[in-house]
């Protein structure tokens, strides 16, 4: 099955549980992909080589940096990210921050701040932006508001939806806040369809 062919099935499916209709430049093949976050990007609880960016790169072909730090705020990202974007020159930035601050109780309008910033930080350089939202974790796993509202603000595409969805479900996390690797395989499904529906590969 060629790759084309899998962006395909995935764009297809994407036309469900895509959450914007934003729209990404075009990644010439050599470019490479920044994967920006928290344990949810570095990958805990998955098998090594296993993570969402690991996965993603052999879906669009192209070179995916994990630039994730577990239990990293986003006060601490917003330092964090010039010095990353400065480090790997990433013609797209893939941006997963915040559900720490959620789950430790911090102020939301200081996360949702720092996530906009991070964002526009992104942008003045020229750099695409693809945002994932984490689910609030409380009586159910609900989309936390803030995402869509940057999302909205700043034209990125969101995906707003896949995290939550797979914590739902107790064959693809390996604990009550982290999918395994099947998990995290199904979070890199989910982006490279949202880049495919975007225009991005």
């Amino acid at each position: 099955m060629t790759r084309c062919f899998v962006l395909l099935l995935l764009f297809l499916f994407s036309l469900v549980g895509c959450t914007s209709g934003a729209r990404l430049a075009p990644l010439p093949p050599d470019a490479t992909v920044l994967c920006f976050g928290d344990s949810l990007t570095y990958g805990t609880g998955a098998e090594p080589g296993s993570s969402y960016p690991d996965e993603l790169a052999r879906l669009i072909g192209r070179t995916v940096v994990n630039a994730g730090i577990p239990g990293e705020t986003s006060g601490e990202a917003l330092a964090r990210l010039p010095g990353e974007l400065d480090r790997v020159q990433p013609k797209l930035l893939v941006l997963c921050s915040g559900a720490n601050d959620i789950l430790r109780h911090m102020d939301l309008n200081r996360a949702a701040a720092n996530l906009r910033e991070m964002v526009k930080l992104a942008q003045g350089r020229g750099i695409g932006v693809i945002l994932i939202g984490v689910p609030h974790w409380g009586l159910g796993l609900l989309p936390t508001p803030f995402y869509a509202t940057i999302a909205r603000e700043t034209g990125v595409p969101l995906e707003n939806r896949v995290f939550a969805k797979i914590l739902a479900q107790r064959e693809l996390k390996s604990d009550p806040i982290h999918p395994n690797s099947a998990g995290y395989r199904k979070v890199a499904q989910a982006v490279a369809a949202l880049m495919a529906r975007s225009g991005g590969v």
